[in-house]
């Protein structure tokens, strides 16, 4: 099913549609290997044909998006994902054998193992900034693990939303995947339908609306949420080095990523080096902006505002703003809402920008003495999705991921985590719940069903007897073996 602004759907109409992909689901069983790779493969044929559609049409929502960018973030990396659980799910999907281990159960010919089922009908919940990946690929573990799906796409994105919606419409019946198009009114009727799993991904504030939702049928979630991803650069990192990757990081999508990197943390009397080497980096990628198809635009007006606001905050509390923007344009006067790579220095707690997660391509920068300064710093905030150290100190560089907690971590870069398919992604705490991805996706959206298989031996029975009242001495004997240290 899918929605224009003129016929959104209403809970009746998504109520019915869920109903009917149980019932499918149902009526049908678990699907084979082969169904469930001939879904995936489904999906990988619609990012191959479509390509140039989605990279148009993200365009188009954007204002400016690059689509050599569109491709690499949006279509190949979902590829990416649906073929690695393609090629490995028939390895997933076999029983997992245990030992029935307890002496006084552990009798001989019993069998202890865990059975992956499919779930059922999952609900998805996908995100403005990637909008394609962040439906494809969590469709990957969703698929390998035999469910049905809905979608409810961002409305702040309707020409990717409206084109995902065509692109199953062409693939998949609704009893297999479905899209529901709409905003908000439609986002909360979806997050309180019953369904037997629901991911969301997006803000911390409105998983809290999410998840109160998903309580009233007790739906299990999956969130993948952000927060303030720190990075923390020792005394022993190539500041050079450092600098181009934490700018790659924060200027991709212009910085409107959840595991962007949100603050940095350098040694004291190495910040005015961090700040010319990454304004070199900038710089480097982007001698322009306003008229650059590579430097993508902040998704809207009200976002725009939203990180223009920070700045005008941070300014007016006494911060020390840098704009990097290499040739000098107006931007001011443009058709879309470009905001040039921006450095706020020494940020005070006070300043929305450190309590907010920034969500755009502005880049608080921060000076420490020693690194557990810079440690005890970020275990008083939220436990983030994503934390980042640069250095050549094995020593240091345990201690900050010994002594941190963040959903994930990379060394030496920043984001390139979320791309390792066989690594969980996933945060903690206010970050997320749950995780996705390679065989920990396929885990996710199954149920690991416990199965215990009794002996029917006359010895086994003989000893099944001990356990029934009345209990006499034999139980005693079973007991004194197994009650011992």
């Amino acid at each position: 099913m899918s929605a224009s602004a003129a016929s959104k759907p209403i809970p009746a109409d998504m109520k019915a549609l869920l109903d009917k992909q149980r019932a499918a689901f149902l009526s049908d069983g678990p699907p084979s290997a082969e169904v469930r790779i001939d879904r995936i493969n489904r999906c990988i044929g619609l990012l191959v044909d479509h390509q140039e559609d989605i990279a148009d049409a993200l365009n188009k929502d954007f204002g400016n998006r690059s689509p050599q960018m569109s491709k690499f973030t949006d279509v190949a990396s979902s590829i990416g994902s649906l073929k690695h659980a393609r090629d490995h799910l028939k390895k997933w999907m076999k029983t997992e054998r245990r030992s029935p281990t307890p002496a006084i159960l552990g009798w001989l010919g019993a069998k202890a193992e865990i059975q992956y089922q499919p779930l059922g009908v999952v609900g998805l919940i996908a995100p403005w900034n990637f909008p394609v990946n962040l439906t494809f690929s969590p469709l990957a573990g969703i698929l390998a693990a035999g469910n049905r799906c809905m979608i409810k796409p961002s409305e702040f994105t309707p020409a990717t939303s409206d084109l995902m919606a065509r692109m199953f419409r062409k693939a998949f019946s609704e009893t297999e995947i479905a899209v529901c198009l709409g905003g908000s009114d439609v986002g909360e009727a979806f997050s309180r339908l019953p369904f037997d799993h629901l991911l969301f991904t997006g803000a911390t504030s409105i998983a809290h609306h999410v998840m109160r939702a998903a309580a009233e049928h007790l739906v299990p979630l999956t969130l993948e949420l952000g927060g303030k991803s720190p990075v923390i650069v020792g005394q022993s990192a190539n500041m050079e080095l450092a600098a181009a990757r934490i700018m790659n990081g924060k200027t991709l999508n212009a910085g409107q990523i959840c595991l962007a990197p949100d603050y940095v943390f350098v040694p004291e009397g190495r910040r005015d080096e961090f700040v010319a080497k990454a304004t070199q980096a900038v710089t480097s990628m982007f001698p322009t902006l306003k008229d650059n198809p590579d430097y993508t635009s902040v998704i809207n007006q009200r976002h725009y505002d939203r990180l223009q606001g920070y700045l005008d905050d941070a300014r007016a509390k006494g911060a020390q703003v840098v704009e990097v923007n290499p040739a000098k344009e107006d931007l001011r006067q443009q058709p879309y809402h470009k905001i040039a790579p921006t450095f706020v220095l020494d940020p005070t707690d006070d300043m929305k920008i450190m309590q907010d997660e920034i969500f755009g391509p502005i880049l608080p920068v921060k000076t420490y003495k020693a690194v557990d300064e810079a440690i005890g710093y970020v275990n008083a905030k939220a436990r983030p999705l994503g934390l980042y150290y640069f250095g050549e100190d094995a020593g240091e560089k345990d201690r900050v991921l010994e002594r941190t907690t963040s959903g994930g971590a990379t060394v030496n870069d920043v984001i390139m985590h979320i791309a390792m398919e066989e690594l969980p992604f996933g945060g903690v705490g206010p970050s997320g719940m749950g995780s996705y991805h390679g065989l920990e996706g396929f885990r996710q959206f199954s149920h690991r069903k416990s199965v215990y298989q009794q002996p029917v031996s006359k010895m086994v029975e003989g000893q099944l007897k001990n356990l029934r009242p009345p209990y006499g001495e034999g139980l005693l004997k079973q007991l004194a073996a197994s009650i011992k240290r």
